[in-house]
């Protein structure tokens, strides 16, 4: 069985809902649930892009690589003096 939970919204959270109610024709308590797991899957996403991206500023070869372009696209650009 679901856990029961009561909230009380703002002005904010009431357009929110309605905007989730009305993209499916739903009830209150399955836009909450709607708008939870999105928000978790984001939440899981944004997560997983963080730990790839402190994972590749810690890789010595990424790091190589990134100085490596860093320094053709300094010789390509043009000299204005």
């Amino acid at each position: 069985m679901g856990r029961s939970l009561h909230v009380r919204l703002d002005d904010d959270a009431v357009a929110a809902l309605g905007i989730v109610r009305s993209s499916q024709s739903l009830t209150d308590s399955e836009a909450v649930r709607v708008a939870l797991r999105e928000a978790a899957t984001r939440r899981r996403k944004g997560a997983a892009i963080r730990d790839e991206v402190a994972a590749l500023v810690a890789d010595p070869e990424y790091q190589r690589e990134t100085a490596e372009i860093q320094e053709l696209i300094e010789d390509l650009r043009p000299d204005f003096d």
